[in-house]
């Protein structure tokens, strides 16, 4: 078989055998490792392999890549397969594919890249590997564990609305006053491309869920998620980190995002949250949200800073401070803010 392109989620992936024999009667999982071929390009011209670089791809080309779902409002909407089809669609360009139920309007005229599925990559036993904790043992988590450092919660409104530049801008702050941070990406769809810009930024370690196997965390229930996060916080705990800023993709009324922030064992750890905004309108039902659940915001940034006329739209209804990436830089405002502080209530059995 020629050369196959392997994609970033694959790269432990490195003794399989094809098996095509299954192809049509094998009922895939999130996570399953299967090899396509590309038939047509669309939003896709390239996947991420596994240095994180992009690997340009062409019609006739072979990828390893996983069966996922994908959330993304201003991307794709898609599926794990139920059945067997002639084509799939490319859903991330970290290696993510499955069958695409929904796009945003600016793609309508490009579309998805399409591919067919020729094989499942197999073990030794003739078993479909999947990549969740590939060659690890996970461990179920501990609300009731206590940590060395702090944890910050950077939170949007939505899709592109800044989160992890604000993670990213958070970091720089503390690497300038002499902080060793960790940067986790808790949900979303495999994509370096967070990582690298917060380590670029300042962070000492930035790693996600897909450090785990996750090609994406769309439709996981809430204990697999935290099950997930107990796992990236015993990757990071090594290094003694002096702060650890967890970002959660999406918005504030996501499926995961919704249902993590309103239970209360994972928000315990929370220290303090950041709030990330595209618009005036949505810190205000932002800063409601939070408020709710305990946990209003001691910043807010995002998109909407852009704007010094929604900054001052902002700052008339609330006393939040708001912060542009110049901000950030302000060591005497950043510090005002940012006051590592762990709440001294307990978890007992009656939180779950």
């Amino acid at each position: 078989m020629e050369k196959i392109k392997k994609s970033i989620i694959t790269k432990k992936i490195k003794n399989y055998k094809i098996n095509r024999k299954i192809k049509r009667t094998y009922q895939p999982k999130a996570g399953d490792v299967a090899i396509f071929k590309i038939l047509s390009i669309g939003k896709h011209k390239a996947i991420q392999g596994i240095n994180g670089n992009n690997t340009y791809i062409f019609p006739g080309d072979l990828i390893m890549a996983t069966f996922g779902t994908r959330y993304a409002s201003n991307q794709f909407e898609g599926y794990v397969p139920d059945k067997y089809y002639s084509r799939y669609q490319i859903l991330g360009q970290g290696g993510v594919v499955g069958i695409l139920k929904s796009m945003h309007e600016k793609f309508k005229d490009i579309g998805a890249t399409q591919v067919r599925l020729m094989g499942y990559a197999v073990d030794e036993n003739n078993q479909v590997i999947n990549t969740k904790y590939y060659d690890e043992t996970p461990v179920n988590f501990n609300p009731f564990k206590k940590w060395s450092f702090p944890i910050y919660l950077s939170l949007g409104a939505g899709m592109d609305s800044g989160k992890t530049t604000t993670a990213a801008f958070v970091s720089r702050a503390l690497m300038q006053q002499k902080k060793k941070v960790a940067y986790l990406k808790l949900t979303g769809t495999v994509y370096a491309k967070d990582c690298s810009f917060v380590r670029d930024c300042g962070a000492d370690k930035a790693i996600d869920f897909s450090y785990c196997g996750y090609p994406s965390t769309y439709l996981c229930q809430t204990e697999e998620i935290l099950d997930l996060f107990e796992n990236l916080l015993q990757k990071i705990a090594p290094d003694n980190p002096d702060a650890v800023i967890v970002e959660i993709a999406d918005g504030l009324l996501q499926r995961e995002t919704k249902a993590l922030i309103n239970y209360k064992p994972f928000m315990q750890l929370i220290d303090q949250t950041f709030l990330s905004c595209g618009d005036s309108l949505s810190v205000k039902s932002g800063i409601e949200i939070l408020e709710k659940i305990g946990k209003k915001p001691v910043l807010l940034s995002g998109l909407f800073t852009t704007s010094p006329l929604m900054v001052k739209e902002v700052q008339a209804i609330t006393d939040i401070p708001v912060f542009t990436i110049e901000d950030f830089m302000d060591k005497t405002k950043f510090s005002q803010v940012f006051l590592p502080v762990k709440p001294e209530e307990k978890l007992t059995v009656n939180d779950f």
